[in-house]
């Protein structure tokens, strides 16, 4: 059995997208089927196109508002007039309404959220009085972090999910995780490390049609690198994430070592089991290939080849043509 992959037009309420369809054909009977991850990865394509051209968050955002809030899902559904188990059921997936949509993402605003509250006869006013604490909590939260929040939108240049960030919103600390996982591992130099991180990234999409940080990637003459990512290093580098060690070497060049800082630590809470996997497969498969072996590798994926010229942000559609990093 061998898997194949086509181009294939899919609809999604009565809407038509172009999916990468893979699924496993046997060479004598031609029999085709897929199993429950080629399932979840043709699906996912095709509702991730729909999300994005309408604006539609994703679970993981979805859930965050509910959590930010400290509220239960059932309590959130009847707050925003749902169903008693839309909320639970659209954090495990199932794609809300575009009217339910637009509610979910207005009251990520602690300030919208208060109205709905507030002119709910339905909640009882010991609850309504421990919400709106809460609310005013996070109001006076959301001043402290302006600056962080601008910092993360100057660094990505958009916070939106799309198909150049892997459907996922960028994400600056699990990033800054996937750094330091690589920093401890394998002590790499900053070239090799961006294009662990490349690999990384989009051997997760070729999985899942999801990334793990959201960050995007643009092609230049080395290869596949993170958008800003001198800007990124150096605020790990002051914020003792990493410590950068420079050598001058023979030929007038300088290399940056990347080690992590004293009393940093990887945290693997922060990620999947299944990112986890990702993760120590790219450091294994790539452990002992020098800076030079793993740019020319880059240099043969399509998504650098076809952007490199115009030094390109890649779409995650190229991790499809990645060299298979997993098994």
């Amino acid at each position: 059995m061998n898997i194949v992959k086509e181009w294939r037009t899919m609809s999604f309420r009565k809407e038509e997208f172009r999916v990468l369809f893979h699924f496993y054909k046997c060479d004598d009977t031609g029999e085709q089927f897929e199993d429950e991850d080629l399932v979840n990865l043709n699906y996912n394509q095709l509702v991730n196109q729909y999300r994005v051209k309408y604006s539609i968050p994703f679970p993981e955002k979805i859930k965050a508002i509910r959590e930010k809030y400290h509220v239960s899902g059932n309590k959130m559904s009847e707050i925003l007039g749902f169903g008693i188990n839309n909320y639970r059921q659209y954090e495990k997936g199932e794609v809300p309404s575009q009217s339910n949509a637009r509610l979910i993402q207005l009251v990520e605003d602690p300030r919208e959220l208060r109205k709905l509250v507030n002119i709910n006869g339905a909640l009882g006013s010991s609850f309504k009085e421990k919400l709106n604490r809460n609310i005013e909590k996070l109001i006076e939260e959301q001043k402290k972090e302006k600056f962080k929040r601008q910092f993360e939108a100057y660094l990505f240049d958009s916070l939106l999910p799309g198909s150049f960030t892997g459907y996922k919103i960028p994400d600056l600390d699990k990033f800054s995780e996937m750094v330091l996982f690589f920093s401890e591992k394998l002590k790499p130099w900053k070239t090799k490390l961006n294009k662990l991180l490349f690999y990384a990234d989009f051997a997760m999409f070729q999985q899942t049609a999801f990334s793990i940080s959201g960050m995007k990637y643009q092609a230049i003459p080395m290869g596949p690198v993170p958008v800003k990512f001198n800007s990124i290093f150096e605020f790990l580098e002051n914020n003792n994430k990493i410590e950068i060690f420079y050598q001058n070497f023979p030929d007038g060049g300088t290399g940056e070592q990347f080690l992590p800082a004293p009393g940093s630590k990887f945290r693997e809470e922060a990620f999947s089991e299944r990112e986890l996997k990702i993760l120590n497969l790219v450091a294994n498969k790539f452990e002992k290939a020098t800076t030079k072996e793993i740019i020319e590798t880059s240099h043969q994926g399509k998504g650098w080849i076809e952007n490199h010229e115009k030094r390109s942000v890649i779409d995650y559609s190229y991790g499809f043509d990645l060299i298979s990093v997993c098994p």
